[in-house]
């Protein structure tokens, strides 16, 4: 039957099915519709029942990733929501960490808390570090909330009580009171949510998850109506942002699972290509139509943000949240990235972009500034004729027309300034790859790169010749490879939660036993039995004594004082560069990841037969490649007619329905049996 998978991005919509009985694959994409996402996903499914015969009567199992949540935050369009929390803590939200990111600006400002003072409420209760009961909860404070609430029109209320992680009994009792007199909010207390210690963060985290959820759950009920209205009656999953999946149900409850939905199922699919091409270490790049985002596998494993922060830049302190996040850096240079010159006369890509509407001015609906697409077009790289499948028609006049608003001022030719354009957005997404590699002590020469997005594969060559990485991967399907990604993801639930012990055989004893109730608690969420095919991996936080922060290392049953230790040591050299061999140890927080094996998309091997160089050519179509080297006639070949385990030196252009990528001089392409493009330097051995 039929895995059906949709990401919704900035600029597109996209749309993978994959039909597990014949090994057949469905693809659409369809402009995203911001006003409402899901008429854009209801597009992209009519759109491929029209051009690949879909028959959504045979979809047993749909995943779907998008920018509900993210958008929502960012552009400040939650619900009205208030904080109810222990007395004498209502201004933690705005006090916060007291960090200034950018030391020396003196007109620095704290970012706005998305509750404002007179929203945020005080009740008398008590609970110690331990989850002892110090002051008994006051139920009696509750009748003035409950009434300020009302007249305030309060959408959602979120919960946060001293010390709720160690005990919830308070705010159990507070959450039933207030569910039940005002049944038309939501409610939400930070133990539901997280279960980490720092109440700042679990400040931010209950806040920003009440802020979202009626906004989620109306959402997915409008999708899901919309769904079953089109004969789509199968499970529904959600995209979220640790690399798995879970129902919409589990997502409603916790919808800030889903700040980096879509960005997670391209981090999926790609660890899907490196284990099929043996590779453990992976580095993801997937340029979009609004922004890149890179992010790094390590060891065959997605890794996770421990200190996320929505909104966090070099000068801005943003918002940090306690859930699982894919360690993602996202930068605004995606392919509708609107070049400008700033105040100094200086060449500028992005951030703002031009989005789907009226989007790049190549596209001919109303756009008239230059953006990545546009120089993409001029220098030859898209061909007018057949972008994305042949379904849209490039203008290039009008891209040469936005191009040649900056190349005027600067006094270059349209060509030239098209080419500084795209070398502004490359440096910007070098920038990128580096944060999640050198600055995380990884070397991106030991990994392979794999780029995905629309724009991604016009530049990935350059890219990783920059990076000087193994190779340089552009899989199937690489222009709605995010889609593609959740349908090789598994459902998957993290438990964390905090335990302060020092390091001992006892401790390590004690452990063993909670993972074991974390376990049982993960077969409860997934509503399985004891029998159930979960995967786990134990980690566990721990620190130097007088820390104030720690390292996550693995834990095993067969652990001693010593193995434990000398991981710890080995994971905090890579993070800090030191380790401190006789300084006593701390164990902190406890993380379970626990994984639902289950089917997932594949790739399968491809027949050979009527595949050569000859069959493959489409035409031939100039590059242009700089001053010194000019424009290049580049031989266009089409990906479906490749010959498979044949070098073919570049420059060279490969189309496909969904991007197309480029290969530079000095340069080989290699298709290996199941469909994966692999780019290397000339001369260099093996893959």
């Amino acid at each position: 039957m039929i895995r059906l998978a949709t990401d919704v991005g900035g600029t597109f919509t996209d749309l993978v099915g994959y039909d597990e009985r014949n090994g057949r694959l469905f693809t659409a994409k369809s402009l995203t519709t911001t006003e409402d996402q899901s008429k854009g996903v209801l597009d992209a499914i009519s759109a491929c029942e029209a051009t690949d015969g879909l028959a959504t009567r045979d979809v047993t199992f749909f995943a779907h990733g998008g920018t509900t949540v993210i958008n929502a935050i960012t552009e400040r369009k939650g619900v009205r929501t208030a904080l109810v929390t222990t007395a004498g803590f209502r201004d933690v939200l705005e006090i916060g960490r007291g960090n200034r990111p950018d030391l020396y600006n003196l007109q620095f400002k704290s970012p706005e808390p998305f509750v404002p003072r007179h929203l945020r409420f005080e009740v008398r209760e008590r609970m110690d570090a331990r989850g002892n009961v110090v002051l008994p909860f006051e139920e009696a404070d509750l009748a003035s909330i409950i009434a300020a609430c009302k007249a305030e029109r309060i959408e959602a209320v979120a919960i946060l009580f001293l010390h709720s992680y160690a005990n919830p009994l308070h705010e159990e009792m507070c959450a039933r009171l207030l569910a039940a007199a005002l049944p038309e909010a939501t409610v939400c207390a930070s133990h539901a949510v997280s279960r980490q210690w720092r109440e700042y963060e679990r400040s931010n985290t209950v806040v920003l998850n009440a802020y979202v959820q009626p906004i989620i759950q109306r959402y997915f009920e409008r999708l899901e109506r919309a769904l079953m209205a089109r004969d789509l009656t199968c499970p529904y999953y959600a995209m979220q942002s640790n690399g798995g999946i879970s129902t919409f149900d589990q997502a409603t409850a916790r919808p800030l699972t889903l700040v980096e939905s879509g960005p997670a199922g391209g981090v999926a699919g790609a660890a899907c290509i490196g284990r099929l091409l043996g590779e453990s270490e992976v580095l993801h790049l997937d340029v979009g139509g609004t922004t890149a985002k890179c992010s790094l596998i390590h060891e065959g494993r997605p890794t996770l943000n421990v200190d996320y922060k929505l909104e966090h830049t070099r000068i801005t302190p943003g918002h940090p949240v306690q859930v699982p996040v894919v360690d993602i850096v996202e930068i605004g240079s995606g392919g509708g990235s609107i070049a400008h010159l700033d105040k100094q006369g200086r060449l500028r890509v992005g951030p703002e972009s031009a989005g789907s509407s009226p989007g790049p001015a190549c596209y001919n609906r109303g756009g008239t500034r230059p953006t990545l697409t546009d120089a993409l077009v001029v220098i030859g790289i898209f061909d007018p004729q057949s972008f994305a499948g042949g379904t849209m028609r490039l203008d290039v006049p009008k891209a040469s027309e936005a191009i040649a608003s900056v190349a005027g001022p600067l006094a270059m030719s349209v060509e030239d300034a098209a080419l500084a354009i795209i070398e502004i957005a490359h440096a910007s997404m070098i920038n990128a790859l580096k944060l999640v590699t050198v600055q995380r002590g990884h070397d991106p020469r030991d990994s392979i790169f794999i780029i995905s997005g629309g724009a991604g594969p016009a530049l990935a060559s350059r890219l990783g010749r920059d990076l000087a990485v193994k190779a340089t991967i552009v899989p199937p399907h690489s222009g709605i490879f995010s889609a593609w990604g959740m349908l090789a993801a598994e459902p998957r639930a993290d438990f964390r939660s905090t335990w302060f012990a020092p390091l001992s055989h006892e401790a390590l004893a004690a452990l063993a036993e909670r993972f074991s109730g974390l376990e049982r608690e993960a077969t409860t969420y997934f509503a399985k039995d004891e029998d159930a095919p979960i995967r786990f991996l134990y980690q566990v936080e721990a620190r130097y004594r007088g820390q104030e922060h720690g390292v996550f290392v693995g834990f095993s049953v067969e652990d001693t004082v010593e193995s434990f230790s000398e991981r710890l040591h080995a994971a905090h050299e890579r993070a800090y560069a030191f380790r401190l061999t006789t300084t006593p140890v701390e164990i902190t927080t406890i993380h379970l990841e626990a994984v639902l094996e289950g089917p997932v998309i594949t790739l399968s091997v491809q027949s050979p037969a009527g595949r050569s160089l000859k069959a493959a050519l489409k035409g031939d179509r100039r590059v242009y490649f700089g001053r010194d080297t000019g424009w290049l006639p580049c031989p266009v070949y089409d990906r479906l007619a490749l010959p498979i385990e044949q070098d073919i030196p570049g420059p060279l252009l490969v189309e496909e329905a969904t991007t197309t990528s480029l290969v530079q001089p000095d340069q080989v392409l290699n298709l290996t049996a199941n469909g994966i493009m692999v780019i290397r330097e000339a001369g260099r051995g093996g893959r």
